[in-house]
């Protein structure tokens, strides 16, 4: 009772603040939901590739990924089931710091993500480029662990969580929208949580 006291108290501040989208409500864990299995990562093998509308496309190892300068952000992360978890603490490397290597084309307007197992979405590329949008490789409070998308989760928190892909393993540079795997069976191609956009026609 006093827990669910205490989120309910919380989840009115936020609301209050103008931080909890509609249809939303305040979480103190961090759930764990993704299609599919969860992949196994070997630092040996893995890589991060670059490729499409850009002047130089790209491929790092993990050790060549894990020196590329890291920064850190606080953010909100809504997920499209409902739940909003507050002030999360990721570090990792800027999606800005990425796009400033590979130099996208002037007709370059979206990015497909690609992940592990075989899991796309897309992102406008606007959107990406905000300061806040990152390939996170540490969380806390909590550990950054496999189920949460370790060893590279993209984080871009102003839309719903399916749109800050688990288990990144590069980039596709579009002139033009397609959709990813979730928006092909019904999810909205943006998914902006404060205009609840979870699905298409919303």
């Amino acid at each position: 009772m006093f827990f669910d006291n205490e989120r309910k108290q919380k989840e009115r501040q936020y609301a209050a603040a103008g931080r909890l989208p509609p249809g939303q409500s305040l979480t103190l864990k961090w759930p764990v939901l993704h299609e599919g299995d969860i992949p196994r990562f070997d630092p040996a093998t893995w890589d991060f590739q670059v490729r499409g509308l850009v002047q130089n496309p790209l491929r790092l190892t993990w050790q060549e990924f894990l020196k590329l300068p890291q920064v850190r952000i606080v953010a909100d992360f809504h997920c499209v089931t409902t739940w909003s978890k507050f002030d999360n603490e990721w570090t990792g490397v800027s999606f800005r710091a990425i796009a400033e290597m590979v130099k996208p084309l002037p007709e370059a307007r979206y990015v497909m993500v690609h992940a592990d197992p075989g899991y796309t979405t897309n992102v406008p590329l606007d959107d990406l480029m905000r300061d806040n949008v990152l390939f996170a490789t540490g969380h806390a409070p909590d550990p950054f662990t496999p189920e949460h998308g370790a060893p590279l989760r993209l984080v871009v928190p102003h839309l719903y969580a399916w749109k800050s892909a688990k288990w990144v393993r590069g980039l596709a540079f579009l002139d033009q929208d397609r959709a990813g795997y979730w928006e092909r069976v019904g999810y909205h191609m943006y998914g902006d949580p404060f205009k609840e956009q979870r699905y298409h026609g919303q």
